[in-house]
């Protein structure tokens, strides 16, 4: 009797010991971002890993340039047992694609930044998403260049306006023409609007779209410059400066108050990148990492739609307001 009570106590011993082992392991969430070098994303995953330690789970962070990549990426998650992911697709347009591989592994998936879209366009309304109001942040844009513009006497019929622009990315196209309506509505002439079309979102892309427009359009003696981010600015920058555009003949906003718009604050001299309307990676990076953590742990889905705002950052008042989005 005592022999057949070891053997039993042995044997659940042995079934134990995996369980044991498996509840051990830490939860994983994935995060995958279309162009790991950019700082925005630099930020977002360093606000994800404040997450994780916070929450206590493990975070695994994936550049996905392309599509096939990303698929990649998401059969690597499930084969790490990740519970799910965050997500900022290579094409808003392969969210089909990204849905069908997150149920067929089981996966939890948010996007961030750019939401994903089915064949026809229309967002995928079970794939929860955290974004901006694009062309709000466009309109602050605008709004930000019309005040410096003011500020230097500069006539709004006279300023050539140069739309580093991305129109495949619906995002890109919503941030630059909120900025564009808003200087149209104060007097600047449609016709002075400038598209210069950039094949990446980086800032040599925009430096050479910049150029062929600059090239175009040496009728305008001043400018004004914005894009889908501040690397879409800077290029516009570096582009004009070749041209011998100097900075009280220019002025240009990004969007994303990243460390590229901080090297340019940072410079002894000013350039003609006067300011960055500042989204906090924080709450794109911090917030979604534990969304979908909680959502795979807890069963507390996030909402269908969150949209954060922006606040123009200058060279002036850039120390106050990252000390208070705790960058």
């Amino acid at each position: 009797m005592l022999k057949m009570q070891r053997r039993a106590a042995l044997a659940l011993a042995l079934l134990a010991a995996p369980l044991a082992t498996l509840a051990a392991e830490p939860v994983k969430v994935g995060f995958l971002v279309k162009q790991a070098e950019e700082p925005w994303f630099q930020d977002e995953w360093r606000f994800a890993e404040q997450a994780a330690r916070d929450k206590g789970f493990t975070l695994v962070k994936i550049g996905i340039p392309n599509g096939e990549k990303m698929m990649a990426a998401i059969d690597n998650l499930a084969a790490q047992k990740a519970v799910g992911f965050v997500i900022c697709a290579p094409d808003v347009k392969l969210g089909v694609a990204v849905n069908r591989a997150a149920k067929r592994h089981g996966l939890k998936v948010m996007s961030v930044d750019d939401q994903l879209v089915d064949g026809a366009g229309k967002p995928i309304a079970d794939i929860p998403h955290m974004g901006i109001s694009g062309y709000e942040i466009g309109k602050q844009v605008g709004q930000g260049l019309l005040a410096e513009m003011k500020a230097r006497g500069w006539k709004p019929d006279e300023v050539g306006v140069l739309r580093v622009a991305f129109d495949q990315l619906p995002t890109a196209r919503d941030r630059t023409m909120g900025a564009v309506d808003a200087l149209k509505a104060a007097g600047v002439p449609a016709a002075n609007v400038v598209d210069a079309p950039q094949a990446k979102t980086d800032t040599e892309s925009a430096f050479n779209a910049a150029n062929i427009a600059f090239t175009k359009n040496a009728k305008f003696k001043r400018w004004v410059a914005f894009g889908l981010n501040d690397e879409a600015a800077l290029g516009a920058v570096r582009a004009a400066e070749g041209r011998g555009i100097k900075h009280d003949a220019m002025l240009a906003i990004g969007i994303g108050g990243s460390q590229t718009a901080m090297n340019e604050f940072t410079k002894p001299t000013p350039t003609a990148f006067y300011g960055t309307v500042l989204i906090s990676p924080k709450r794109h990076g911090y917030e979604t990492a534990v969304a979908v953590y909680e959502w795979a742990t807890a069963g507390k889905q996030p909402p269908a739609v969150t949209l954060t705002s922006g606040t123009l950052m200058t060279r002036q008042n850039q120390a106050e307001l990252r000390k208070q989005m705790g960058l």
